[in-house]
């Protein structure tokens, strides 16, 4: 990943509601959601999700399939590995063989992409 990317990435998400879209949508998995749906879930006006929505689309934050007149959004969970990925690519000084392994597993991320951890911040 490149330093640009990653500096969108996170424009993309500095503002609290988009934030807190990304997140529900996280939730959703590969199910996603439409705008009205999530504007609901949010308790936002739909007009302001529209707006949110197509700047995260646009740094690819979320991905975006058409479903006759509505748009199912979902989470990009592939880019934010990546962009894990590129955050600790440098991770124990590049030898990755003194990274703790995780306590604790999630089904969408890999073990080795949490190192240099304390057992206490796990």
């Amino acid at each position: 990943m490149e330093k640009q990317i990653a500096t969108t990435i996170f424009e993309s998400l500095s503002s609290g509601v988009r934030l807190d879209v990304y997140r529900l949508l996280v939730r959703q998995g590969h199910t996603g959601m439409v705008a009205g749906e999530i504007a609901e879930a949010l308790g936002l006006p739909p007009t302001n999700m529209s707006f949110h929505l197509k700047a995260m689309a646009q740094a690819k934050v979320v991905t975006v399939a058409q479903e006759g007149r509505y748009m199912r959004y979902r989470a990009n969970l592939s880019l934010m590995l990546d962009l894990i990925a590129y955050l600790t690519e440098e991770c124990c000084a590049g030898n990755p063989e003194q990274c703790l392994p995780r306590t604790t597993s999630l089904p969408c991320m890999p073990s080795e992409l949490l190192c240099c951890s304390q057992p206490d911040e796990i």
